[in-house]
């Protein structure tokens, strides 16, 4: 997003920081629910915690609305960031924004991890929990950018209801993008799935798709760019059989081409599958000691706020197990 929602400072006149002067027990990597909610639980089992985030909020700031979120029938995702921020900073939990990790070193002979910061700080601990997340991949045609949130949308299950009895298009040809297409032909007037090659999707899901009668497929179909006023109205495509361009309109466009885990910068230290997820356990633990990984970044199924958010509890709870095993 490009607004300053300033979401740290909401409950606290003092904003806490990190000290670089300090050993802290945990550094958690990351602001989004899995990273918040595992410095929640640090904190209440009495440990020194602390947070290094480039943006609290994560990209649920980039959800309309939350609808299934246990305990808050509707609330945008910016509110629900918000609740889950003034949560720990009632804890006191010290949080330092806008700043990106470089890299994690190793101590030899000890227990101690070090995080190195881009611009040079460097913060010791004796565990890391990684919760960066991951970002939609995006089409990037023209126009996308410009109607995020405005009729294009990188997630049916959160944005899906708000499209009821609307037209709308889902963009993609594999599993998401059709278990997509059939969540919202439950609820909208019509869904046109376009995809620039042929379906990658499991033929059973192909085959419940075909069940709806609300549903189009334009396969061997391009987007070309994102069309609209105030909002999204539709969007350009190429047939690439034909070579001739239409306009299809349309209240909503469902991006559902996959994620991309924001991994990068651990490839060289940890284990990362086919699709570059931190592989973790079954306590969050990854293929270095010390270090846990919790939320979208890492192999766990099922990408929604609140396994993410109980990802990061889980972490919380093994961190303190291996903090009791250790000399410090």
């Amino acid at each position: 997003m490009d607004v300053n929602l300033n979401l740290s400072s909401n409950t606290s006149k003092e904003k806490l920081t990190l000290d670089k002067e300090i050993i802290y027990d945990l550094i958690v990597i990351g602001g989004g629910p899995a990273g918040l909610n595992t410095a929640l639980y640090a904190k209440r089992k009495g440990l020194n915690v602390g947070i290094i985030a480039r943006d609290l909020g994560g990209q649920v700031l980039d959800t309309s609305s939350v609808e299934n979120y246990l305990g808050f029938v509707s609330l945008s995702g910016e509110e629900l960031m918000k609740k889950f921020i003034n949560h720990v900073n009632e804890l006191k939990v010290p949080i330092l924004e806008y700043e990106e990790v470089e890299t994690i070193r190793l101590k030899d002979s000890s227990s101690l991890r070090e995080v190195v910061l881009k611009n040079g700080l460097v913060f010791n601990t004796y565990s890391v929990v990684i919760a960066t997340g991951s970002k939609p991949r995006r089409l990037g045609v023209p126009g996308e950018k410009e109607y995020s949130g405005k009729g294009v949308c990188y997630c049916a299950i959160c944005d899906g209801p708000l499209f009821a009895g609307e037209e709308v298009i889902v963009a993609g040809g594999g599993n998401s993008a059709v278990e997509a297409a059939i969540d919202l032909a439950k609820i909208t007037k019509k869904v046109t799935i376009i995809h620039r090659s042929q379906f990658r999707a499991d033929q059973i899901l192909i085959d419940q798709l075909a069940k709806f009668d609300n549903v189009e497929s334009k396969l061997q179909t391009q987007i070309l760019e994102v069309q609209g006023d105030k909002f999204m109205t539709g969007v350009k495509v190429l047939n690439k059989n034909s070579s001739t361009e239409e306009i299809i309109e349309s209240a909503g466009l469902f991006v559902e081409i996959g994620y991309l885990p924001n991994s990068e910068i651990f490839a060289d230290l940890l284990e990362l599958n086919e699709r570059n997820e931190i592989v973790v356990d079954g306590h969050g633990k990854t293929s270095v000691e010390g270090i846990y990984a919790a939320g979208d970044v890492t192999d766990i199924p099922y990408k929604q706020i609140i396994m993410s958010a109980g990802d990061g509890a889980k972490c919380a709870l093994a961190v303190n197990e291996y903090l009791n095993t250790i000399n410090k």
